[in-house]
């Protein structure tokens, strides 16, 4: 049983400094992840006002070139009344004066509309360049500071799941089971812990529990946090043992 007790604990000893390794990186994958939505969104926005402007352009040029057509048309067809014979060819020409007349007004308010947003858009494009060049530097720090930490923690790390696969082939298959049960199920991933001068996880244990504890012969269980309770002395061999 002893053997048992102390395979657990050394389980324990793993998950804990793996957790540890784990804290250390910190939020920093969840926030580099953001950032790079972020990005996402920001190079989409800029996109899309880079192509208003480049439209904006192309339209303005169209409508000067339908603007100047309009005024010449209207020239001709005014040219065309002076020499026309009949009421039926006048009213037919002051039509298509009309109409390009109309042309040339719908024109002229577009380009006005143009103007006024050409005048707006340049500075959000600024804005969004800006934006989008801080949010790029902000991923490339973050980014170095989580390569920085992987490196500093990668060995050792990896070292230590290679001592937990060996570990799990050594523990009973009903232990292993009640302990992921127990692990998966805490906020702080602590299933087993040390009996500390007559208290587990600053929770007195009744007097016959802490005898129990100290025989190590069988599997404590703590009735307030249902956590597997051992002996001290199993953490301390297996900090002994498994310090990378």
């Amino acid at each position: 049983m002893k053997e048992a007790l102390q395979q657990l604990a050394n389980l324990q000893y793993i998950d804990s400094r793996i957790d540890e390794l784990k804290q250390l990186r910190g939020d920093l994958p969840e926030e580099i992840l953001d950032i790079e939505t972020d990005i996402a969104r920001k190079e989409a926005r800029l996109s899309k006002l880079e192509q208003e402007e480049k439209d904006l352009i192309v339209e303005y040029d169209n409508l000067k070139l339908e603007l100047a057509s309009s005024e010449e048309k209207t020239k001709k067809y005014e040219d065309q009344q002076l020499a026309v014979r009949n009421n039926r060819e006048y009213d037919a020409l002051t039509k298509e004066i009309e109409a390009q007349k109309q042309v040339v007004e719908n024109a002229t308010s577009r380009i006005e509309e143009i103007d006024k947003r050409q005048e707006a858009i340049g500075p959000e494009i600024e804005e969004a360049k800006a934006e989008l060049d801080a949010a790029k530097a902000e991923l490339e720090e973050k980014s170095s500071s989580l390569e920085s930490v992987t490196k500093s923690t990668e060995d050792e790390e990896a070292q230590l799941l290679k001592e937990r696969k060996k570990v799990e082939k050594e523990v009973d298959a009903r232990y292993l089971r009640n302990y992921n049960r127990l692990r998966n199920g805490l906020n702080n991933g602590i299933a087993v812990v040390a009996m500390d001068r007559g208290a587990a996880f600053g929770m007195a244990l009744p007097p016959q529990t802490q005898v129990e504890v100290r025989r190590m012969n069988k599997v404590i269980i703590d009735e307030n946090s249902g956590r597997i309770v051992v002996d001290q002395s199993f953490f301390d061999k297996a900090k002994e043992q498994l310090s990378i």
